[in-house]
């Protein structure tokens, strides 16, 4: 905005508006997601509109923290909203499942995205050091934690991202 930051107030009452405008202004086009999926399969729309909340996360520096807890109720936010939504009672569920299934993906992406955004961030703007997690499982007795350390140190959060999406995607088609 081109201002000094107490001169922010004048235009935000409160630190929590600015957050919620910033938030607000993240989700900008993040509904439209679900129009460009390639396919009409309620499933993929749902992680077409996913992905681009993430994409939309990361854009910004600490996009995740930011959004987390905003609430935010302007119309970009309120777009995505619906079009998750719209998606779930598009595919057959009901409509308290529709609402669930929003926060759940929501909560699930924003989660995801804010850890994501905290380990690039360690160690001074680098990647986290997945050697520290390495050294603490060694350093104990946690077999099942050392069988799965690959995938702990991993610092490919697309995958990641994807495959706790895809559990989200498999349970609600269980559910459904």
């Amino acid at each position: 905005m081109d201002v000094q930051a107490g001169a922010l107030y004048r235009y935000f009452a409160t630190k929590q508006d600015l957050l919620t405008a910033m938030a607000e202004r993240m989700m900008d086009g993040v509904a439209d997601a679900a129009a460009e999926a390639d396919s009409g399969d309620w499933s993929e729309r749902l992680s077409a509109l996913a992905r681009a909340m993430r994409a939309a996360l990361l854009a910004r520096r600490d996009g995740a923290r930011v959004f987390a807890g905003t609430y935010a109720t302007g119309a970009n936010t309120l777009a995505f909203a619906d079009a998750v939504a719209g998606v779930m009672r598009a595919a057959g569920f009901p409509d308290d499942d529709a609402a669930r299934a929003l926060y759940t993906v929501a909560n699930f992406t924003v989660g995801h995205t804010l850890e994501e955004q905290a380990a690039l961030q360690l160690g001074n703007g680098g990647p986290a050091d997945p050697g520290v997690l390495a050294d603490a499982v060694a350093a104990g007795t946690y077999p099942h934690l050392e069988a799965g350390l690959p995938a702990l140190t991993s610092t490919d959060f697309t995958r990641l991202f994807e495959f706790g999406l895809d559990l989200l995607i498999e349970g609600l088609r269980a559910r459904r």
